[in-house]
């Protein structure tokens, strides 16, 4: 398998429902369960949608190159990052949709259908993220 990650639309990682299964969920999580992987996660967020080459995170990060490439790898697996070669650099980029099927998962699931559990939850993550306002053109 490689670096390469298995989609979560793939069998059995997305249940007939469109849901993502445990053994996927515990795979993600287990990935950003570590603190240097979760800071690269966090970096390749902020730097979407261009992402960050290899080295460049290992810089940002403080990190040996070949132990980055090792976090890397597991971020991969999971399904959390995407990588792509842009001549001699391996340019990283947030799966953000995979981390939304993470999160939409855990809601799902947990709450078990009863809105009144995970209503609270969802109203405290939208003010967390506004849309930025429009700028106007000057004319």
């Amino acid at each position: 398998m490689g670096t390469q990650s298995i989609r979560l639309t793939e069998i059995p990682y997305i249940h007939k429902y469109g849901y993502m299964e445990s053994e996927a969920a515990i795979l993600a999580l287990a990935a950003l369960a570590q603190s240097t992987r979760l800071d690269v996660f966090r970096l390749l967020v902020k730097h979407e949608p261009e992402g960050l080459a290899a080295g460049d995170i290992a810089k940002a990060l403080s990190v040996p190159q070949n132990t980055m490439s090792s976090h890397l790898a597991v971020l991969s697996r999971a399904g959390l990052v995407s990588a792509r070669r842009f001549s001699r650099s391996i340019v990283y980029r947030a799966d953000l949709a995979r981390f939304q099927e993470l999160i939409l998962f855990m809601l799902r699931d947990c709450c078990d259908g009863r809105p009144e559990i995970c209503a609270p939850l969802v109203e405290n993550l939208t003010p967390c993220c506004p849309p930025k306002p429009k700028r106007r053109a000057h004319v």
